[in-house]
């Protein structure tokens, strides 16, 4: 079940049921391009076995990023370091999706740039609050142009060999945050109802599709829920996928949380307790029932009996993150028959804000080292791999500050 070939609606085939899920690499090259280490870290998971590579956040905005080492691609953007990149992840016959994403309010404060929102609420993360920019509001303008950015770089990522794109809305990123009753205090069309708040989402779907060709794949990232009390819910989840019927989408990836709630990390800040492994398996399932396009669920899977039992509850397709990053070739293991141990050691720090930023940091030094053409398994030091991620991004930070200014 697990190696048999997926039919997209579009028509298109994945040659297996095992997509790697976006993690965001923070391997951006000088002016937000992706270079030799981005080629060669996807040209590891394309000899490794899984079907679709789902890339990292790929920015529509350069003035808006979530890391100062993520890539962008926009409407005026040089391609051939695209072409390289997603030459290497096709390399051995899988496809490649290039996740699109507007990070909204969840900008650094220390970057500069923008820090766009539904409304100006700032990110809660008590005493680690200060370090994201104050949101500004957007205007109708601003709406516009970012519709027009998705639709821009979905064009290119098409241009540029990729096969598809995802639509980043969850996660607390903008659309996410349109999405969400505590972001979005709007009285326009873009706020109030739940049909108001999924406007946006509707929207660059539809300029996505209208700008690439029928072959393309278009996805969508959403949230099974936010798991944060009167935020996104799963009856809201269910309302999005039902509008989401109604536009050529391939694919429906449902994951959950943001940064306030990293549930997509397994914890959530609404007391909810989540599965050990396929985290939102329960939702995904209910949501699958109605969802007329292929569903596909991440969240902590790195046996195959688990992604086995994903498949057999009626889910299409099974995303795995971390697990990637510690084997980067676990398909071809488990297609051998041998259940490779993937799963890294939990971060269980006193403060969860700093756990989570830990947790991710372990992530990129994973991919930084098969990147570099290294081994990423081992145990590694989450404290030290934190301080070197901080010193790395402040470096980062500094030549993306630079480059802004030009």
């Amino acid at each position: 079940m697990l190696f048999a070939p997926l039919t997209l609606p579009n028509g298109s085939t994945l040659p297996n049921r095992l997509a790697k899920a976006a993690m965001e690499e923070s391997l951006a090259e000088p002016g937000q391009l992706p270079g030799v280490a981005i080629q060669r870290l996807y040209q590891r998971w394309s000899e490794g076995g899984t079907g679709l590579l789902i890339t990292g956040n790929v920015m529509v905005d350069s003035r808006a990023l979530t890391g100062p080492g993520t890539i962008a691609l926009e409407a005026n953007t040089p391609l051939a370091p695209f072409k390289a990149w997603a030459k290497a992840a096709r390399s051995n016959g899988g496809q490649v999706w290039m996740q699109i994403n507007h990070p909204g309010r969840q900008v650094m404060a220390n970057m500069g740039g923008l820090a766009w929102a539904p409304s100006a609420v700032a990110l809660d993360l008590g005493k680690h609050s200060k370090l994201f920019a104050q949101p500004v509001a957007m205007s109708a303008e601003n709406i516009a142009e970012v519709i027009q950015r998705f639709a821009d770089t979905a064009y290119a990522a098409e241009q540029a060999g990729f096969n598809g794109v995802q639509i980043h809305a969850a996660h607390g990123y903008l659309l996410s945050q349109f999405l969400s009753p505590l972001t979005n205090r709007r009285d326009d069309e873009w706020g109030g109802s739940l049909q108001n708040r999924a406007r946006l989402l509707l929207e660059v779907v539809r300029a996505v599709r209208a700008r690439v060709s029928a072959g393309f794949s278009v996805a969508v990232k959403l949230n099974s829920a936010d798991f944060q009390r009167g935020g996104f819910s799963e009856d809201d989840a269910r309302q999005v996928v039902l509008l989401l019927n109604e536009l050529p989408v391939d694919l429906i990836e449902l994951s959950g949380g943001s940064y306030e709630s990293p549930a997509m990390q397994g914890r959530t800040a609404d007391g909810r307790t989540l599965a050990r492994e396929a985290y939102f398996l329960e939702f995904a399932q209910a949501l699958a029932a109605v969802a007329r396009m292929p569903v596909m669920t991440t969240g902590g899977i790195t046996r195959p009996a688990i992604a086995e039992q994903v498949l057999a509850s009626g889910i299409a397709l099974v995303g795995i993150a971390t697990a990637l990053s510690v084997a980067p070739d676990l398909p071809k293991h488990w297609r051998a028959g041998n259940a490779l141990n993937a799963a890294p050691a939990p971060v269980n720090w006193k403060d969860k804000t700093l756990g989570s930023i830990a947790t991710m940091a372990l992530v990129r030094r994973r991919m930084r080292a098969l990147g570099a053409g290294g081994n990423s398994g081992g145990s590694l030091s989450p404290l030290w791999t934190l301080i070197t991620d901080q010193f790395r991004a402040s470096q980062l930070t500094r030549r993306y500050r630079k480059w802004l200014l030009q």
